[in-house]
């Protein structure tokens, strides 16, 4: 269910008509469960029934909102971590695969990232989850030991 609903979610996002009927105060609930209805036709039952009731309780314009806290939820109790790991240049499968590994041995959690590239950081990893960062970058060292240089004056 999880997944369906993520889709669903990233195409009212991407597509801006849909995003807009679902969050029109004007249109009745009822005509939005029909568009909805129109569209989930082949979709999981149990996906199709929470996106009507949402509809129908006149929440579809929070759809987006409601899966990506469906998402979060979900991560939880899979004891799942989202990250997201920035490197300075691109790592091969391999060495993502190992640090990810790393990763989930010193957390004890599933770990899911997205991976971007960052040639500003010079060398080594930035890693965000939520509200924490590990910054293990060349640039992140010069800042910090700037700062001190600073606080030190």
């Amino acid at each position: 269910m999880s997944e369906e609903l993520a889709d669903f979610a990233a195409a009212v996002h991407d597509v801006p008509a849909l995003r807009s009927a679902l969050r029109n105060p004007q249109l009745d609930p009822g005509a939005k469960v029909a568009v909805l209805e129109e569209l989930l036709g082949g979709a999981d039952e149990l996906v199709r029934n929470f996106l009507r009731l949402v509809a129908e309780k006149g929440r579809s314009g929070q759809i987006e909102e409601i899966a990506r806290e469906f998402d979060r939820l979900m991560a939880r109790e899979e004891r799942r971590l989202n990250v997201e790991l920035t490197t300075a240049r691109e790592l091969s499968d391999d060495e993502a695969r190992d640090l990810l590994q790393q990763i989930e041995q010193a957390s004890g959690r599933k770990i899911e990232a997205t991976r971007t590239v960052d040639p500003n950081l010079i060398a080594g990893f930035v890693l965000q989850a939520g509200s924490m960062r590990v910054d293990a970058s060349v640039r992140g060292r010069i800042e910090g030991l700037r700062h001190e240089l600073i606080r030190r004056s």
